[in-house]
C-alpha cells in the first residue's frame, strides 16, 4: 500500500510522497526501523559502525558493509555488490542501531560471504537502467504465469525481482507440492532473455511481499513491521474463546492470523485464576458442570447435570473456595448460596463529548408551520438583496 503514484522517479526518489523514501505513511518505508540515534555524537575516539542496512523491492532487506566510508544516509541510492554484477537498492538505516539488528539477527560484519560491501552511490545512469528493469517485471509476471498454466504446473508466480543492473530476474513463487520447473526456466530465459532465478517462499513470506488491507482496517503486520513468523495454533484461538470459523481466523495468507498471538500471554495470565472447564462442583443438591466462563469479568456460569437449562452465575474466588472444600471432602449445600446477582441488561447512555448531533435528527420530518416560515424568511432575503442592487445601478 503506497501513497499515489509512489513509482520511482529518475532522480530515484518516489514521485508521490517525494519524501525520499522517509516517509511513514506509504511501501518506501517498509519495515522499517526509526533512527532514535540520528542526532547523537558518537564518543570521543569511536568510528562510526560500517554496517549499512539496504532495502530493496518490497521488504526485502539486507545488510552490506560500507568499507569505502561513504557519507551515507536514510533514503541515498546506492549501488551494492551481488553474487554477479550489482544491484541498486535504498539505504534505510545507518549507524549503530544497524550492530544491534545485525546481532539480533545473527549477522557477522565479517562474514564476507553473507555480508558484501556497497560499491557507490547510484549515479543517474544506474538509475535509469534500474527503473526500466522495474517497469519490465509487472507485464513479464502476467506472461510467467501463463507460461506455469500451459505447462500445468502447480504453482503461483507471486512476484518478479529485477537486479538493480538488469541483469537477472528472481521469481518468487508459492507451491503445496514439489515442482519441476526445469522445462519453464527453458520458456523464461527463450522468452525474457535475461538470467533466472527461481525462489520458492512460504504463503506468509508472500503476503508480506504483496502487502494489503487486513480485516481491521490497517496495513498488514507481516508487510509493514512484523520480521518474524512464529507459529500459530487454534489453541490461541480457545483460549480467547473466539469462534472456530475458518474465514474469520485466517488472513490474507490463508493461515491462521499472527494478530493471535498478540494477546494470548495476557489471556493465559489471566486463566490461571480460573478453575478448569472439566472441574466438577460437588454439593449437596447435585454437580455442577461449567457452562460458559467471561475472563474480562471474573464469573463462571455452572450448571446442576440434569438441570442445563438453569445457570447459575458465580465468580472465580467462589468457584475456587467451593474446589478446595471439595478437596476436603466436603460439600456445600447449593449454588444459590454462592450464586453471584443475575447480570441484567442496562440501557447504556452515551454523553455527547464531541458536541455533535443525534444520528436521528432527521428521521422526524420539520411541522409545516417551520417550513412556512423558512421561506418567507428567504423570500424576504431575496427581495432585500434585490432591492439593494437596484438602488445601486441607479
Amino acid at each position: 500500500m503506497a501513497c499515489n503514484s509512489c513509482a520511482t522517479g529518475k532522480d530515484g526518489q518516489p514521485k508521490g510522497c517525494k519524501n525520499n523514501g522517509t516517509c511513514g505513511t506509504d511501501s518506501c518505508n517498509k519495515l522499517t526501523v526509526f533512527d532514535w540515534l540520528a542526532n547523537m555524537s558518537l564518543p570521543n575516539g569511536q568510528e562510526p559502525f560500517k554496517g549499512v542496512e539496504v532495502r530493496f523491492k518490497n521488504g526485502r532487506k539486507q545488510y552490506y558493509k560500507n568499507t569505502e566510508n561513504l557519507t551515507l544516509s536514510i533514503g541515498d541510492i546506492v549501488a551494492t555488490q551481488a553474487k554477479s554484477g550489482h544491484d541498486i537498492g535504498m539505504v534505510t538505516l545507518t549507524g549503530e542501531l544497524v550492530r544491534v539488528q545485525m546481532k539480533r539477527k545473527k549477522v557477522d560484519i565479517d562474514d564476507a560471504e553473507n555480508v558484501l560491501k556497497i560499491y557507490r552511490k547510484a549515479s543517474q545512469k544506474d538509475i535509469d537502467i534500474w527503473s526500466k528493469s522495474r517497469d519490465k517485471e509487472e507485464p513479464m509476471k502476467v506472461k510467467a504465469r501463463q507460461f506455469a498454466i500451459d505447462l500445468n504446473l502447480k504453482m503461483k508466480i507471486s512476484d518478479i525481482e529485477y537486479q538493480g543492473d538488469g541483469s537477472k530476474a528472481t521469481f518468487y513463487y508459492t507451491a503445496e507440492e514439489r515442482v519441476d520447473f526445469r522445462e519453464l526456466i527453458k520458456v523464461f530465459a527463450r522468452e525474457f532473455r535475461t538470467r533466472i532465478e527461481m525462489r520458492q517462499v512460504g504463503f506468509r513470506q508472500e503476503a508480506a511481499r504483496l502487502g494489503g488491507i487486513g480485516s481491521c482496517g490497517r496495513e498488514l503486520c507481516c508487510s509493514t513491521w512484523l520480521t518474524d513468523f512464529r507459529s500459530v495454533s487454534t489453541s490461541a484461538a480457545r483460549y480467547q474463546q473466539l469462534s472456530l470459523n475458518p474465514l474469520k481466523l485466517a488472513g490474507q495468507c490463508g493461515k491462521l492470523k499472527c494478530c493471535l498471538n498478540y494477546e494470548l500471554d495476557a489471556y493465559l495470565d489471566a486463566l490461571k485464576a480460573f478453575p478448569k472447564n472439566d472441574t466438577k462442583l460437588y454439593t449437596q443438591k447435585g454437580t455442577a458442570v461449567c457452562q460458559k466462563t467471561d475472563i474480562f469479568k471474573g464469573l463462571l456460569w455452572y450448571a446442576y447435570e440434569g438441570e442445563w437449562m438453569n445457570w447459575y452465575v458465580i465468580t472465580t474466588e467462589q468457584a475456587n473456595d467451593i474446589i478446595k472444600k471439595n478437596k476436603r471432602k466436603e460439600k456445600v449445600a447449593s449454588l444459590e448460596e454462592y450464586a453471584a446477582e443475575q447480570i441484567q441488561d442496562t440501557k447504556t447512555d452515551f454523553e455527547n463529548v464531541v458536541g455533535q448531533d443525534s444520528l436521528t435528527r432527521f428521521d422526524n420530518p420539520k411541522s409545516k408551520k417551520k417550513r412556512k416560515n423558512n421561506r418567507n424568511r428567504n423570500k424576504n432575503r431575496n427581495r432585500n438583496r434585490n432591492q439593494k442592487q437596484n438602488a445601486k445601478k441607479n
